[in-house]
């Protein structure tokens, strides 16, 4: 609920504000002095002061630097009398967020009102997706469960030499788990090649991946090196093995095995010390059984598997990953764009078909076509349209406050923690960064402890 702070000395105009902002459902505390007003603000949290300038004692101003030391992001509104309006400047440059002259009209107070709540919001959620960036480990966005087993694995896989194999669907970002390995190894600074085995023709993949010398084929005027030898000492990525036809899925092996090869054409072997970490969306035990993929090779790349879950199953991620996003698209289109909290409730509860690669493109379509500095529901694509709000909530999310829209979206990241969890409570609190007494706290009140 809404909590407004009312300062002012008169008790006629106190208790009339008090009545509108009751009716509009708001939480009202009152105080008859700037002395009271301070203190009720040090004992509560407050989404909005209204205070007179004109009071005994300490007055609105003095009131105004107090609240905007303790608590920058918390909006003021000042009251004045038309021949005081100096004070109202004054008070606008010391960090007010507006000023009523007396007398006004209740619906002037509504709408002045409903603009500083809306600016709080607005600060709040921007420091929440600057806090979620902010938390996320290295370049690897995601504090779901799923994810989180995702990261122990590279820290436990990194430090060696073995091969990797990371299994997901397009656009899950296979190509950055194999780079935090590699940044992560003693191989950091040495390359990291990244080859797109379905992107090549396949008459020109063996000599891309092995090398090649002068005159072995038509149009090989000189001695070429291929990926392995570029990647001596460090990494190769091979993206979309499933594509790699049979004849090299052969000298693939071999190499691994031998951890030697002969460039297309000649006779020299040659020895390279690299690490090979491979990823595909395809079923490679599938393509085993249609004789597709060499067992073999199946067991050697596969030493270590890494599985990338699509978004659709860790959608509680999909806020921290709209958050990097909006910012990253804000830096280059020199924008300072924030979403409304409608847009988050569509970007938490869409399926997300394409995976991380599709909300990339969702949030800069969102960036370039949006206007003012909020990322609206009509700037996202055409399928976000009919998505429905979520159960939970009698009123849409424009007509919701700020705590109940907060607590809706806290209630259904707890959920889906939990989801991610099979329901165990542990885990669930040490993913959301909670006590576990807090956690039940938060289950019993959003109806979510059986």
């Amino acid at each position: 609920m809404i909590r407004v702070l009312i300062a002012e000395d008169k008790e006629s105009m106190r208790r009339s504000l008090t009545r509108l902002f009751s009716d509009k459902g708001y939480e009202v505390a009152e105080a008859a002095s700037g002395e009271e007003a301070l203190a009720r603000f040090s004992e509560m949290e407050v989404d909005l002061v209204v205070t007179d300038i004109q009071m005994e004692g300490m007055t609105g101003l003095d009131l105004l630097a107090e609240i905007k030391k303790r608590s920058p992001q918390t909006p003021v509104l000042v009251m004045t009398a038309f021949g005081t309006v100096e004070n109202a400047v004054e008070a606008m440059r010391h960090g007010a967020f507006d000023y009523l002259l007396k007398p006004f009209s209740l619906s002037e107070v509504e709408a002045r009102v409903e603009k500083a709540l809306e600016q709080r919001r607005l600060l709040t959620e921007n420091r929440y997706l600057k806090q979620t960036i902010d938390q996320s480990v290295g370049k690897m966005i995601g504090r779901s469960e799923k994810m989180q087993q995702v990261h122990r694995l590279i820290e436990k896989v990194a430090p060696h030499t073995s091969p990797v194999l990371i299994l997901g669907e397009t656009g899950t970002g296979k190509e950055l788990v194999a780079r935090e390995i590699c940044q992560r190894s003693p191989r950091a600074e040495r390359p990291f090649i990244p080859v797109n085995c379905g992107a090549i023709p396949e008459n020109l993949l063996e000599s891309e991946l092995f090398g090649y010398e002068k005159g072995a084929f038509t149009g090989a005027a000189a001695q070429k090196k291929g990926w392995l030898e570029l990647a001596e000492g460090g990494t190769l990525f091979l993206d979309e093995i499933g594509e790699l036809p049979l004849s090299l899925q052969v000298k693939l092996l071999r190499f691994l095995q031998e951890r030697e090869f002969q460039r297309v054409g000649g006779t020299k072997t040659i020895k390279v010390d690299v690490r090979l970490i491979a990823a595909t969306h395809r079923d490679l035990k599938q393509e085993i059984v249609e004789h597709r993929f060499r067992e073999d090779l199946y067991y050697r790349i596969r030493v270590i598997e890494i599985h990338l879950p699509p978004l659709r199953e860790r959608l509680g991620d999909a806020l921290e990953l709209a958050a990097y996003f909006l910012q990253k698209f804000n830096q280059e289109l020199h924008k300072n764009l924030r979403f409304l909290p409608e847009t988050l409730d569509l970007l938490t509860i869409y399926s997300w078909p394409g995976n991380v690669r599709e909300l990339e493109n969702v949030i800069e379509r969102a960036a370039v076509l949006a206007e003012g500095e909020a990322v609206r529901t009509e700037d996202l694509p055409p399928e976000f349209q009919s998505i429905s709000v979520p159960e939970g909530s009698s009123e849409g999310p424009s007509e919701m406050g700020l705590t109940e829209r907060l607590e809706l979206m806290e209630r259904e990241i707890i959920r889906k923690t939990l989801d991610e969890t099979q329901g165990n409570q542990t885990q669930a609190a040490r993913v959301l960064r909670l006590h576990r007494s807090s956690l039940q706290y938060k289950m019993r009140k959003y109806g979510l402890l059986e």
